[in-house]
């Protein structure tokens, strides 16, 4: 890894390992969840040891329903909350691999399992490893060995996003996904901001503009990004708010396939009502909610991820193949974030 590549790395160690203590310290909303978690994510979350709460840093809630049984991937799982929660949602039968390289955070992750597995009343398949995102496989994750990539407000600290993505798309089975909140910029960030410390480490300097995200990822191969959640984030500190002037940032929980698009899975589809939480509905993405029993016609984009990933058996599909935009149903972040504002922050209560 080239020598810029471990200066990054190691102000981000240090600003998540020694400058911040708990999710106090932090100077904008970003890390602090922008919406309630799901009622069973927040029942869970209360069982989760308060140490791993307390250095909980993400900004939004990445974690899909229905996951059963699934294995799991954490990029830069720090305190290692949403692993946590995972490990609940797959149950004995899943298994769930947090990835961070800050030791602090790795050594509360891991002292805090066995008090985790005795109120769930069985020892979750969770383990932490120590190494970087843009490195999956010299952290010991195989090629094709998740079905679900989760990510809370990391993927912004990297020095070499393109890298990331690629790596985890070798991780993602078939029909996996990547399914992560995290910082974006309504227009390109000035290299001039990289370098201080603070911006870099509240994910301001490294937050892409939403468009270069849009081209790395689906030239990697990942079908067409769909965005969950988009919220508005609030800068505190006066001398960053600056810094940063008119740019506008925003906590986008994007929802990234990999499965192969194609006019031709353009049809129908009923939703069946079998995830646990969503058993009146099913939201996709912003633009796609499924009513229970309720057929409806899809695009070839939405056709095929859900007749083609990990959502398959919780859903009827009627293929037509007739030709259709394939991202016909699709909002991009882009015109979202014209219609967003900000929001104070919601916990569970």
């Amino acid at each position: 890894m080239a020598c810029s590549d471990n200066s990054a790395h190691n102000a981000v160690k240090d600003y998540y390992g020694k400058v911040l203590s708990s999710t106090s310290d932090l100077k904008t909303s970003a890390c602090s969840s922008r919406s309630a978690p799901h009622p069973l994510v927040c029942r869970i979350i209360k069982t989760i040891p308060s140490a791993v709460n307390d250095k909980f840093y993400g900004c939004g809630n990445p974690i899909p329903l229905g996951i059963e049984g699934k294995d799991v991937l954490d990029l830069g799982s720090g305190s290692g909350r949403d692993c946590y929660v995972a490990a609940a949602l797959v149950g004995p039968q899943g298994s769930v691999t947090g990835v961070d390289m800050t030791d602090e955070l790795l050594q509360t992750a891991r002292e805090n399992i066995d008090a985790f597995g005795t109120a769930l009343g069985y020892t979750p398949n969770l383990k932490f490893v120590t190494g970087y995102i843009e490195e999956l496989k010299a952290a010991g994750i195989s090629d094709s060995s998740a079905d679900i990539c989760i990510s809370n407000c990391v993927v912004n600290l990297s020095p070499n996003k393109p890298l990331v993505f690629t790596s985890v798309f070798n991780a993602l089975r078939t029909g996996g996904e990547l399914h992560f909140s995290d910082m974006y910029a309504d227009r390109p960030v000035p290299a001039s901001l990289l370098k201080h410390q603070s911006l870099h480490g509240e994910g301001l300097s490294g937050a892409l503009h939403t468009r270069e995200f849009e081209r790395i990822v689906t030239t990697i191969g990942f079908a067409q990004p769909r965005v969950l959640a988009i919220t508005q984030v609030d800068v505190y500190d006066p001398q960053l708010k600056e810094l940063v002037g008119d740019i506008k940032y925003y906590s986008i929980t994007y929802r990234l396939f990999k499965v192969c698009e194609s006019a031709e899975s353009a049809g129908y589809v009923t939703y069946l009502g079998t995830i646990a939480g969503h058993e009146d509905k099913y939201v996709l993405d912003v633009d796609n909610t499924f009513e229970k029993g309720v057929r409806v016609s899809v695009s070839g984009s939405t056709g095929s991820v859900l007749s083609d990933s990990w959502l398959a058996p919780f859903f009827n599909i009627e293929k037509s193949g007739s030709p259709q935009d394939k991202a016909a149903d699709i909002s991009s972040a882009e015109t979202l974030m014209k219609a967003t504002t900000s929001c104070s922050a919601n916990v569970c209560r």
